[in-house]
């Protein structure tokens, strides 16, 4: 499914958050823990933007995004071409609940917009636990559940309705946007998911609400 909407993720994520994904993403990364020439992870990294936000924000650090999409590292590497980072980030292919690193890889790992997607939540919480380095952050940006009304209900209403109609008008596949309301629907925010941190390793798990509960920001360490 990514692979198929991998040339018009970009401009619609950029549509349908009204821009508000930049801003998200560079308050994202300001709550990550990056010491000098720290190595970096970035987990579902897509088309790599959140990538590029950690390599723009921390000039010395080296960044690998990995995802399961090949059609959207071919995007990301592109992109990293024309920003001339190619020698600080780097994309490879791979799954998020089988990470092919060794323990205690990395400083820091990020993780966008991905979470959600993950088949075995848990088992790829502890994945990303044993790459990081003792005393090293997660930090991970994720859709949730508005909770108070009125706005509640008109999210719903756009999530559930017309973001499906302009996703699919946009990249032909109505299918994956639908599946994009799904998973925010499934997915445990909020205090479920620093639980889900807590019982898979990371001590002082907690989260930032964003723009009105549209997203949140949740930060964790080992």
């Amino acid at each position: 499914m990514f692979d198929r909407i991998a040339p018009h993720y970009d401009s619609l994520n950029m549509f349908l958050s009204a821009g508000m994904d930049k801003r998200w993403r560079k308050t994202a990364i300001g709550m990550l823990d990056v010491p000098k020439e720290a190595l970096v992870l970035d987990v579902a990294t897509g088309t790599g933007d959140l990538a590029f936000e950690i390599a723009r924000q921390f000039e010395d650090a080296q960044v690998t995004g990995l995802d399961l999409a090949e059609n959207m590292l071919v995007m990301a590497r592109k992109k990293s071409a024309k920003r001339g980072l190619s020698s600080r980030v780097h994309f490879t292919l791979g799954d998020s609940e089988d990470l092919p690193f060794e323990d205690h890889s990395f400083h820091s790992v990020s993780v966008a917009f991905g979470v959600r997607n993950f088949g075995d939540l848990p088992r790829g919480m502890r994945e990303i636990f044993r790459v990081l380095k003792p005393g090293g952050r997660l930090v991970v940006l994720e859709f949730t559940k508005p909770r108070t009304f009125p706005f509640k209900q008109l999210f719903q209403f756009y999530f559930k309705h017309i973001l499906p109609f302009v996703g699919s008008f946009g990249s032909g596949d109505k299918r994956a946007y639908h599946y994009l309301y799904e998973s925010v629907q499934a997915f445990p925010d909020y205090d479920r998911f620093t639980a889900v941190l807590s019982t898979n390793g990371f001590k002082n798990a907690g989260f930032k609400v964003l723009s009105l509960g549209i997203c949140a920001i949740y930060t964790a360490e080992k």
